[in-house]
């Protein structure tokens, strides 16, 4: 019986030290990115992006949790606009800033998450029209810190990050294309 603890006890060492080692390989960056093609143009889109009070018509973690409560600061949109948010286990509590403009083509967006795990991104909204189309690009990317790149592997065996995060992408610009065809 000691035998078969200490066999055990050695092969859960050697899958921890592996996770570990693995994780160190990993790069220090992660991006997650989706694209839709929207029949609209592209002013019309980046409209609807750039004014974060409208995000409500379109994103997926404002139907997450409707109780949500949301601040609003700066300029209505643009450059130094500041949506706030603290709500439930499913979207958590942050604050996003818009930091960039080019009209119609792009936005950026610095990305705090507080609750319920603290992260630094940069979301960013790219528009390129394709004739009577606009391609729309949403992605987020940031650093990844040793922890993260562990805290992922472990999760990987249960869940995809990049299909979770993709997923809720591709869902919001379903969305957005509903609302800019109209």
């Amino acid at each position: 019986m000691l035998k078969t603890f200490a066999y055990i006890a050695a092969a859960l060492v050697v899958v921890v030290a592996g996770i570990l080692i693995y994780a160190a390989t990993r790069p220090d960056t992660f991006r997650v990115q989706r694209s839709a093609s929207i029949k609209a143009p592209p002013e019309k889109i980046f409209a609807l992006i750039n004014d974060l009070r409208g995000w409500s018509a379109w994103s997926p973690y404002e139907k997450k949790d409707p109780a949500m409560k949301r601040t609003f600061s700066g300029p209505a949109s643009g450059k130094g606009a500041v949506y706030e948010w603290d709500g439930d286990k499913n979207v958590g509590k942050g604050r996003m800033e818009i930091t960039e403009v080019t009209p119609p083509n792009k936005v950026l967006i610095k990305l705090d998450f507080i609750k319920p795990f603290e992260g630094h991104n940069t979301a960013e909204f790219t528009m390129e029209p394709k004739g009577d189309n606009t391609v729309v690009t949403w992605a987020m990317y940031g650093p990844c810190p040793y922890m993260a790149k562990v805290m992922g592997i472990v999760m990987g065996l249960f869940m995809n990050m990049d299909d979770m995060i993709g997923n809720d992408f591709a869902a919001g610009l379903a969305s957005l294309k509903a609302v800019a065809e109209k």
